[in-house]
């Protein structure tokens, strides 16, 4: 379902202010590319305000999936900005959009006046990693055995990821990749979203890895 992104190294400019598109019951991490159907009116909206303006939209889980017209309180306040790639109207009124995560950002404030959800945001940036000393190095071997070791017990996790999560040298992007490949509920996805630290994150990773893999 997951993909990791190849990316020019080149930063994407991030707007202030973003229509704002909640999901239901799953949270997009930074350079995953993911298709996402929506369904709601002001979320179609939302997607064709993105789409006539910059492409650009801002991807924020839902506290409750069962709330059909989630207001700004009703949805967590990290979220990630994404780009819409390809959108496909479907018969049914649905439409299906394929988008790439770009950063993690956090909601300001909602903007009142627009038909769909639209705020104002601000970028978290992903702090520098301090030199890589054993116990990072450790920690990044661990996650890649354990990832590889999760497919090979039956977990579908496809071939490119594992190639992927092999050669990355990033702890942030390595646990961001990892957490999009784990079965988590959307709370315990939001809390990976929300570690900005990636070493303090990928040790979070880590140890939700070590659990599934004794389930498994």
């Amino acid at each position: 379902m997951t993909d990791e992104l190849r990316k020019d190294e080149e930063p994407v400019k991030i707007p202030e202010v973003l229509p704002v598109l909640p999901l239901r019951d799953i949270v997009i991490f930074p350079f995953m590319i993911v298709p996402l159907y929506v369904s709601r009116d002001r979320s179609i909206k939302a997607v064709d305000q993105a789409l006539s303006d910059n492409r650009m939209i801002l991807l924020a889980a839902q506290k409750r999936q069962d709330d059909e017209d989630p207001a700004g309180d009703d949805i967590f306040s990290v979220g990630t900005v994404a780009l819409i790639m390809r959108m496909l109207k479907l018969p049914d009124g649905r439409i299906r959009v394929l988008v790439q995560g770009i950063g993690r950002a956090r909601i300001v404030s909602f903007e009142e006046g627009h038909p769909h959800l639209h705020a104002r945001i601000e970028a978290v940036a992903e702090p520098e990693t301090a030199e890589k000393n054993l116990e990072i190095e450790a920690l990044m071997r661990n996650v890649k055995a354990a990832l590889e070791k999760s497919a090979n017990l039956g977990k579908p996790i496809s071939p490119e990821v594992i190639v992927i999560a092999t050669n990355m040298e990033e702890p942030g992007r390595l646990a961001d990749l990892t957490a999009s490949n784990l079965d988590l509920k959307v709370e315990g996805a939001q809390e990976i979203l929300e570690a900005v630290d990636p070493v303090e994150r990928l040790r979070r990773v880590h140890d939700l890895m070590t659990k599934e893999l004794e389930v498994l």
